[in-house]
């Protein structure tokens, strides 16, 4: 359903969009450096994952191997359409807590809105479409907040819980381990070519708005025990926080990986977000490129993703092997072929 006019779009109405607009990762490690250097609040429950390594979400010990994993995201919009942006922003949300091999369970909603420049039966289709997906995900969603907001934006607070004794992690990478990816890159390229010509792709809303609950209880089949998933920080992003955590290389055959439809042709074309330079800029001096990766493919790997796949250290059905875990070179948290 069409609610916008034709000269009114929802992507014009923010600076970025999706998670191309997350602050870049250098700037907000030094932000949090230091802040949480006074220890651990005591409290009954054990803290399993914090901020160390910068995983997906927190997790906590409840009771006995229960553990409640908790986490929020959301951004600006991503497509025009506000249905579709809230099905790939609640999608996004929930994403985290399989990336952590969890089952989401409780949701709230997070409204940003500019009341005063578009009508809340937009809001309520943004928040339509962020209830099909919990729905999907069998994730309760309740309740939330909204402010009155210059800026559109939309997101989810999620808990859920998984078995503290498999929970997976980012800092649990060991090498002789294969890496897998779940899903093509390419939203990034794609979202900005349609937020500067219209064009619609349905490919990248496809991909965006496809839950990663298979490929994380697929992982957890495998016995696999570290993953993380490909969102603003860009693929080199994710897996130099996962190389680095888990205190190993990560070696990339840019050969191997997989791209939607259009997504070539969008960079080249020059429809590359700035938050993906600045990831490349981010990971470049821990990387050691070959000499045929190309300034395009840089670009093309580190391209900011929103509500992208897992990346996984093993190898699981309906993943594409795209390097391999290797024993730290002493130098580079990554090789990319």
């Amino acid at each position: 359903m069409d609610l916008l006019e034709d000269s009114l779009r929802l992507t014009q109405f923010a600076r970025g969009g999706g998670c191309a607009c997350k602050i870049p990762p250098g700037e907000l490690e030094s932000a949090l450096a230091g802040v949480f250097d006074a220890g651990q609040v005591s409290s009954p429950w054990e803290l399993l994952v914090g901020l160390e390594s910068g995983d997906d979400a927190a997790a906590v010990r409840l009771d006995g191997d229960t553990a409640i994993i908790a986490t929020t995201d959301f951004f600006t919009p991503v497509v025009d359409d506000p249905y579709d942006w809230g099905r790939i922003a609640a999608a996004n949300a929930l994403s985290d807590v399989y990336a952590m091999g969890g089952d989401p369970v409780l949701a709230v909603n997070l409204l940003a809105w500019p009341r005063d420049r578009l009508p809340m039966t937009i809001a309520s289709e943004v928040l339509r479409g962020g209830y099909d997906i919990a729905r999907e995900a069998g994730c309760h969603l309740a309740g939330g907040h909204s402010v009155d907001d210059a800026e559109p934006k939309y997101g989810l607070a999620v808990t859920g819980i998984g078995d503290a004794r498999r929970l997976l992690r980012n800092d649990a990478g060991r090498p002789g381990v294969p890496l897998s990816l779940t899903k093509p890159l390419g939203v990034g390229v794609l979202n900005s070519r349609h937020k500067a010509t219209g064009e619609v792709f349905a490919q990248a809303v496809a991909a965006m708005t496809t839950l990663n609950r298979a490929a994380s209880k697929a992982a957890l089949a495998a016995g696999v025990v570290c993953a993380t998933d490909v969102t603003g920080f860009g693929l080199l992003g994710h897996l130099h926080k996962l190389a680095r955590a888990s205190g190993v290389t990560a070696v990339v055959d840019a050969a191997a990986v997989p791209y939607l439809d259009g997504a070539r042709e969008a960079a080249r074309d020059g429809f590359v977000s700035g938050g993906s330079r600045r990831n490349l800029d981010w990971v470049h001096p821990h990387t050691s490129f070959g000499p045929h990766v190309t300034e395009l493919e840089r670009l093309l790997l580190a391209d900011a993703q929103t509500s992208g796949g897992l990346l996984v250290a093993g190898e699981i059905p309906g993943g594409t092997v795209i390097g391999e875990l290797i024993a730290f070179d002493g130098e580079h948290t990554l090789v990319v072929r």
